[in-house]
């Protein structure tokens, strides 16, 4: 486990971003913008299995249709699908004005300002939207609330909701590349502490088949 020890109540975190959608394979930046998984994948989440000791945790899904599409296809695979709910606290970060938008475009439109935007690292902020350290700080009650119930769950999210998440559990600032990169298709395992603290555990797990696989297939 990285990151400053905690003490008191916690729970296991099975984390991993929503399937592909359109805007994905464009690399436009989604944020609170309702976009649904693309039939790729919807194809590409059936095949994704979380490991075996997480085949009875409850899932938490991000709001917004691609992450609950996500969670449902994954929950269905299964003959026995465990609870799920939605919490608004998992929400993409508010990319305001940049939604819908590349990187590569907004860096030729604006420039150095940019540029000087992008460095500020987790105080970064879009045009009229929000800053990863101001998602960092919604995550923080959601975690206590996880830590202090106790039991593994699995999270259904998105891009920078994982990355804000990286950077409350290990002290990375964003300004420079993070200490391990996340991949996309995988899974995250982090620790939430009753305190709104998080550990990470391990990044970039397989999204194998389990134990419990559907008695239909």
């Amino acid at each position: 486990m990285t990151g400053d020890p905690v003490t008191g109540a916690s729970a296991a975190l099975f984390c991993l971003r929503h399937g592909p959608t359109a805007w994905t394979a464009k690399k436009r930046l989604q944020g609170r913008a309702d976009i649904p998984l693309s039939p790729e994948g919807r194809r590409t989440v059936a095949t994704w299995r979380v490991p075996i000791e997480f085949q009875n945790a409850r899932w938490i899904s991000s709001p917004l249709s691609r992450a609950t599409e996500t969670a449902e296809i994954m929950r269905k695979a299964r003959s026995d699908p465990p609870p799920m709910e939605t919490d608004p606290r998992l929400i993409e970060l508010d990319f305001g004005g940049w939604e819908g938008r590349t990187i590569a475009e907004l860096a030729a439109e604006h420039g150095e300002s940019f540029r000087t935007n992008e460095a500020r690292g987790l105080d970064m902020r879009p045009e009229g939207g929000e800053t990863p350290r101001e998602l960092q700080d919604r995550l923080r009650p959601f975690l206590a609330d996880c830590g202090r119930r106790g039991a593994p769950a699995v999270i259904i999210a998105h891009k920078g909701v994982l990355r804000a998440l990286l950077a409350l559990a290990t002290g990375w600032d964003m300004k420079q590349d993070p200490p391990e990169r996340l991949r996309d298709g995988v899974g995250h395992l982090f620790t939430a502490f009753a305190n709104g603290a998080a550990a990470l555990e391990t990044l970039n797990i397989a999204l194998t088949f389990g134990g419990d696989e559907d008695k239909r297939r």
